[in-house]
Formats: C-alpha cells, sequence, structure tokens
C-alpha cells in the first residue's frame, strides 16, 4: 500500500503515524514545504511557493493556499503517472490538498483538521477590549476559504480534540472524527531520579520548588505575559521559587509588538525579573521532559485556539498542571481532580494556584496520578495509531 502525507512543515503531526506505516513496510511518501530530516523508508517531495503580487489583504492567505494547492498538485500528478498512492492524508488548513482530487482521482483522501477560524467566539476576539474591525474579521473569515473547498473533497476527517472539531460548520463537523496525534506515555513519565541542569549549572531535582513555562514561542496566545505577572507576585513573597519557561522571541501565533521587542524583553522591563526567571529559548525533546519531571507546578495558559502537545506531555510526565480555564484545557483537566483551573487573564489568581501546587505536596500528589491517567487513558500513542491505522486500511480497500 503506498500512502501519501501532505503537509506543510516536514511530517508535522504526522511523524509517529509516518514511523508505524514504515515500520510495517508499506510504501509512504511526504510531500512537503519544508522536508523532514531523512528517514529510512521515507521518500520526501519538496514544492515551493513563488511570491504573491500585490491583492487585497484579505486574500493574502487564500493566495498562498492557492498557490500551495498548485505546487503540490504538481506534485501528485507525477505520482500518479508513475507511482500513484492508495490514500492520501494531509493537512487541511494550508492548501495543500485543495486540489488533490483533481490530481489523483482514484485516491481517497483523508483530512487532518486542526482548526476552523472564526470571527467570533475563539481566539479572535477572546479577551477584545475594543471591537474588531470588520476588515479584520473579514482577513480571519477569508482564511477558511481554502479549507472549505478542500473538506466537500475529502473521503473522511479528523480533529486532535472535540473543542477543536466543535469549531468547524456543523455541516462538516459531523463527517470529522476525533483522535489524538498521541503521546508517548512511556517516554512522557514520572521519574524520581529525573535531573535537570539550567544554563548556570545548578541542578534541579523533584521535590525542588520549580514553577515552569513552555511554548514554542512566549506569546500572549499562551498566556506568557500573564505568567510572568504571576512570577513578580510570587517572586517577593517566596525567595525560594525558581522559575523556569521555555520558548522562542517569535510572533508565535499573534501578531509581533507595535515596537517590535520580544515579548520576554518587554516583560522582563515590566516585571523586574531577569534575575529570577531563568529563560531558554528552546530545549531538546527529551530535556523539556526531565525538566516536567521536576517541576512542582507547570503553568499552561491558552486562548482558545489548538491545544499544545506540551500540555499533555506535561500531564502524562506527573506534573501539576496550572492551566487556563479556556474551552481546549478544559476538555483535558478537571479543576481540583487532575490539575488546578485559574482565569486566564488573572496574574493575582494564578499565583494563588501556583502557591498551592508547591506549598501542599502531599495534597498535590492524587493530582498528579490523575493527570497521567487521564492521558494513558484517551490519549495515549498506540491507542490514537491503532486507530488511525485502522481508518487508513479501510480507506484502502
Amino acid at each position: 500500500m503506498h500512502i501519501l502525507f501532505v503537509h506543510r512543515s516536514g511530517s508535522g503531526q504526522f511523524a509517529a503515524l509516518i514511523a508505524s506505516l514504515v515500520a510495517q513496510g508499506d510504501e509512504v511518501t511526504l510531500i512537503s514545504e519544508r522536508p523532514a530530516p531523512e528517514q529510512p523508508g521515507l521518500r520526501q517531495l519538496a514544492y515551493t511557493v513563488g511570491a504573491a503580487p500585490a491583492q487585497h489583504p484579505a486574500l493574502a492567505a487564500t493566495d498562498y493556499h492557492l498557490r500551495t494547492g498548485e505546487a503540490v498538485a504538481g506534485l501528485m500528478t507525477a505520482l500518479a503517472a508513475s507511482d500513484p498512492p492508495d490514500v492520501v492524508i494531509g493537512h487541511t488548513g494550508w492548501g495543500g490538498l485543495l486540489f488533490a482530487r483533481d490530481a489523483l482521482p482514484d485516491a481517497a483522501l483523508l483530512g487532518y483538521c486542526e482548526y476552523y477560524y472564526r470571527s467570533s467566539g475563539a481566539d479572535l476576539d477572546f479577551g477584545a477590549t475594543a471591537p474588531i474591525p470588520l476588515s479584520e474579521r473579514q482577513r480571519i473569515r477569508m482564511r477558511n476559504a481554502a479549507q472549505l473547498l478542500t473538506l466537500d473533497t475529502l473521503d473522511a476527517a479528523y480533529a486532535p480534540t472535540r473543542w477543536q472539531r466543535q469549531q468547524y460548520p456543523a455541516a462538516y463537523r459531523q463527517r470529522i472524527a476525533v483522535c489524538h496525534d498521541g503521546i508517548d506515555t512511556a517516554l512522557c513519565r514520572p521519574d524520581s531520579r529525573a535531573r535537570f541542569t539550567l544554563p548556570d549549572g545548578r541542578e534541579l531535582t523533584p521535590g525542588m520548588p520549580v514553577v515552569t513555562f513552555a511554548a514554542r514561542d512566549l506569546d500572549p496566545y499562551r498566556g506568557y505575559p500573564q505568567f510572568m505577572r504571576a512570577a513578580a507576585l510570587l517572586a517577593g513573597r517566596h525567595p525560594e521559587l525558581i522559575f523556569v519557561a521555555v520558548g522562542g522571541d517569535g510572533a508565535g501565533y499573534g501578531r509581533p509588538r507595535e515596537d517590535g521587542m520580544p515579548w520576554r524583553e518587554a516583560m522582563l522591563a515590566e516585571t523586574g525579573l531577569a534575575d529570577r526567571v531563568v529563560h531558554i529559548p528552546w530545549l531538546p525533546h527529551e530535556r523539556l521532559i526531565d525538566l516536567f519531571r521536576v517541576s512542582a507546578a507547570h503553568v499552561y495558559l491558552t486562548v482558545p485556539f489548538v491545544l499544545s502537545w506540551s500540555l499533555l506531555e506535561a500531564m502524562a510526565s506527573g506534573c501539576l498542571v496550572v492551566g487556563s480555564d479556556t474551552p481546549p484545557v478544559k476538555e483535558v483537566i478537571r479543576d481540583g481532580l487532575n490539575g488546578l483551573l485559574t482565569p486566564f487573564d488573572d496574574p493575582a489568581l494564578l499565583a494563588q494556584r501556583i502557591a498551592e501546587a508547591f506549598q501542599h505536596p502531599p495534597l498535590t500528589a492524587p493530582l498528579r496520578r490523575a493527570a497521567r491517567e487521564t492521558v494513558r487513558a484517551g490519549y495515549e500513542r498506540e491507542r490514537c495509531l491503532d486507530r488511525q491505522l485502522g481508518w487508513i486500511r479501510r480507506l484502502a480497500q
């Protein structure tokens, strides 16, 4: 069986699924704009998207999706002539599957539905203190244009969480299954012998008063400013606390600051915590898991948006998570049962809940155990892969 994957950035959410198919001896091809590292048994084809001419501002994303679809379809047409795939699996959000039905009419199409943008009720207007301009609502609505055309051609589709599925229009929602990408609970597990060495040489171990925060980029979508303001409230009262924040200085999911300053620099200037918060731009995955293992309280905040793998990996590693009471997080965390919840934009209450986490370790032990069991029961990688592999076999038949 020949399985073709389409993703903008390497293997993305399909990494474990690709590895499983390769291990089973299936033929696997990946089409990507930014190829993944070479992997035995995986053939990779790269595409490029040319620069767009000046256009209506609301059409920028749609134009990029159109150009992506054209580029991917060209590679698919070549495959159709030489080695046609039986099943095509791709991310629906970036245009890669836009013309897949035309280029590969005999292949079964399975779409990965990560996020459907809404002009209200989700990330765009969350916490807004002023009306969202009509032009911005129009821009965000147009981001779904290529995705809607893609959804109309699919044989099957799935989303990683129930809340993410719920964002799609009702007409398509009933055709979208729910299955997470999967968490490796054998790797992400508690370890009382874990050690994490900070850049200054200090060694952290389980039981120390370590407060952690992690995101791809330190941006407002993931509540980095709120984390820093809560840390500022705690720093004076609890000089023993060690704050560690992992994340880069990119714009992340939001827009850059108008002054061009990274959020890390802006928040250090606001809080004066340069000597108290250890910032680490990036960690290898294994070291990030070790950081989770030594954490007394891990802070995970997000606006209503895509749920991060890091939340579930932290829970599987036995972290006590202090999370935002936003819909994506509440799907996973039950306050007082497998973690603690707090309003997204209330640094004072966030600080209070962090203090609860490290001041009473015996009381939090059941929450940590329950957090891991939540991930094992609903998000364990092998179970998720079994479902996905079953879909692929049925589609191929």
